[in-house]
């Protein structure tokens, strides 16, 4: 499958949108970059480019709530094409891509923050490298392009945007510790407890055990050289010894 690299568009933050309510022609060109070439209703690509703190009665978050249920029918379809796994990789997969942190990724790959309307204060505050916006306005673009372009273009579009992310790694290995938590839900038990029960040696080079405890099921410890990766250990041991 072929990957398609998009090249953010070099532009002066500010001025992408323009304050009458129409597209920018940065904006139209970066629309025409994802195959866009004709945007119609701009009223509608505005609306999912806007976030709340920029004002007006409308911003992305109808057509964020949209773009998210075809990106994950869009995935969940490939996956199911391209692989015989179970249901439980499947859904593995499906949530790492689909997850805020990997629409944000995709976001950046494309050059998408520049059009991103927001407020003095929320860009200010490094609202146009947040992973929560980002991934939104992905989102959005992609609930956009649904209502406007239909169903066949937007899974055209997912598939040139997240056709490297598919073709690698992502979501073939759980975290233990999502791992776990998946696990006690779906058993319908309390969410799994960690304490740190242990730590030696020099700061440089501290030992730390930990304790991760279900109730009415199990416990195991595990030691690493730092709180996280023994909670992570603890986490693999349970679910080997438990799951």
């Amino acid at each position: 499958m072929d990957v398609v690299h998009f090249r953010p568009l070099e532009s002066n933050w500010g001025h992408l949108l323009s304050e009458a309510g129409s597209l920018s022609p940065e904006t139209r060109a970066f629309l025409a970059t994802l195959g866009i070439e004709a945007p119609g209703d701009e009223g509608l690509w505005l609306e999912a480019l806007t976030h709340g703190s920029f004002g007006g009665p409308r911003n992305y978050e109808r057509l964020e709530f949209l773009g998210d249920r075809v990106l994950g029918l869009v995935i969940a379809e490939w996956l199911h094409e391209l692989t015989d796994q179970a249901e439980g990789q499947l859904s593995q997969r499906l949530n790492a891509l689909v997850s805020r942190e990997m629409c944000a990724r995709q976001a950046r790959s494309i050059g998408l923050a520049p059009h991103i309307r927001l407020g003095k204060q929320a860009r200010d505050d490094g609202g146009t490298d947040s992973d929560n916006i980002l991934g939104d306005v992905m989102e959005a673009l992609l609930g956009a392009s649904f209502v406007a372009r239909g169903f066949e273009p937007t899974r055209e579009l997912v598939r040139k945007i997240w056709a490297k992310a598919v073709s690698g790694g992502a979501g073939h290995h759980k975290h233990p510790k999502s791992a776990l938590q998946e696990w006690t839900a779906g058993n319908r038990r309390k969410m799994p407890e960690y304490e740190v029960i242990d730590r030696s040696g020099p700061d440089h080079a501290a030992i730390f055990t930990v304790r991760v405890s279900v109730k009415g099921v199990g416990e195991a410890q595990a030691s690493g050289p730092s709180k996280q990766e023994a909670e992570k250990r603890a986490a693999a041991a349970f679910m080997e010894n438990f799951a």
